[in-house]
């Protein structure tokens, strides 16, 4: 073994899956099998005497599941975990538990030939890589606080007396009326993006973030069939609503639209209103969707009215997008490095001069509805 090689631990319960990721590592420089196990309780068994740097764990495994054996291992040991999930509703949903739980990342793979290959080939030692750099505990602890804000957020508005409306005119349900905006608000949009850690990050922002506010466009970085998924758990933990971006849909105040996985996600002025456009096309700023392709878009319908956000998240996408939004007149918030689980594509816009003001993560709700306020309407034919 070469010195400061990245020792890593397989766990997936089918001898095709670990031997393809076998392969995949022992083929990357750097990077070595410390050990493989067939279901979570030989995992266990064999933890302290492999000594992985980093671990790659299958979610559905006999006698005892990739959750169960996440957390078991996380009370013995804060290592870095990436989750190997499959590419469906389940999936999605079981690796957005498992990074509220202490995750750092998940590999969503396809369940068939070449596409399996490639995801395990290309995709996985990337996260490896990036996994072996994290402070677990640092992630644990921002994990609990997360949790902590969230179940407070929720615990008040379940604590409002019933038909009570939120600020902001919404209905007795706790959603905000799609079309009311204040007139400080009109005219404006908040343009976010995010990746790795960013699940739990969003979890924690919209069930903060309040009514009034101006549309908001979300670009998390994720495959297909995840973040509609992500959508649905975004819209039942706050006031605002949230659905996956299709075309056509207007954007509209105290709604967000999510990028779709696996397509761009643009916005146009069509006539009077300002409408979604979902895209394929080629990677740009290594992802798709593209942070930086949705930035530079809303820029050209709002010019100085836009509000951007980057927040955690590995590599560089959105930086460009962060300048192109400075460079129109609007602002640009970044997350701190305190609070992020990779201080990736937030620190590339920051240190490239791209964000006028950085934020912690409990402070993003207010510190977003604030400066929100404060951009010039752009004046816009």
């Amino acid at each position: 073994m070469a010195a400061g090689e990245i020792r890593v631990l397989v766990v997936d319960d089918s001898a095709v899956i670990r031997s393809l990721i076998a392969d995949s590592i022992t083929a990357t420089p750097g990077m070595m099998v410390a050990g493989t196990a067939e279901d979570g309780q030989k995992a266990l068994e064999i933890l302290d005497v492999v000594r992985p740097d980093v671990i790659t764990l299958d979610v559905q495994m006999p006698h005892m599941d990739g959750l169960a054996t996440l957390d078991a291992i996380l009370l013995r040991r804060p290592i870095p975990i990436i989750m190997v999930s499959s590419l469906t509703k389940l999936g999605a949903e079981t690796a957005m538990d498992a990074l509220d739980r202490g995750a750092v990342d998940y590999l969503a793979k396809p369940d068939y030939g070449e596409k399996t290959r490639t995801a395990l080939r290309d995709e996985l030692p990337q996260k490896i890589r990036m996994a072996a750099g994290c402070d677990v505990q640092r992630i644990l602890e921002i994990r609990r606080s997360q949790k902590l804000r969230i179940a407070q957020r929720v615990a008040q508005r379940g604590a409002s007396p019933a038909g009570t409306k939120p600020a902001g005119g919404g209905p007795a349900d706790g959603k905000a009326v799609p079309g009311y905006l204040p007139p400080e608000l009109a005219g404006k949009c908040v343009a976010l993006g995010i990746s790795t850690g960013g699940p739990p990050a969003l979890a924690q922002l919209f069930a903060s973030i309040r009514p009034p506010m101006p549309p908001i466009i979300v670009v998390q970085h994720m495959p297909p069939s995840f973040t509609k998924p992500l959508a649905w758990r975004l819209d039942s933990l706050g006031e605002l609503s949230v659905k996956e971006a299709a075309s056509g849909d207007v954007l509209e105040p105290n709604c967000v639209l999510v990028a779709p996985g696996g397509k761009h996600l643009q916005v146009r002025r069509v006539g009077g209103s300002v409408r979604a456009v979902v895209t394929d096309g080629q990677v740009v700023s290594g992802h798709k969707p593209s942070v930086d392709v949705m930035m530079k878009s809303v820029v050209e319908a709002f010019g100085s009215s836009c509000l951007g956000v980057i927040m955690t998240g590995m590599g560089r996408d959105g930086a460009d997008g962060c300048r192109a939004i400075r460079a129109a007149g609007g602002y640009v918030l970044g997350q701190d490095e305190a609070t992020s689980d990779v201080y990736g594509m937030n620190k590339v816009a920051f240190v490239e001069g791209n964000v006028d003001r950085q934020f912690a993560l409990d402070d993003a709700a207010a510190v977003i509805a604030h400066h929100v306020r404060k951009l010039r309407v752009a004046a816009l034919v």
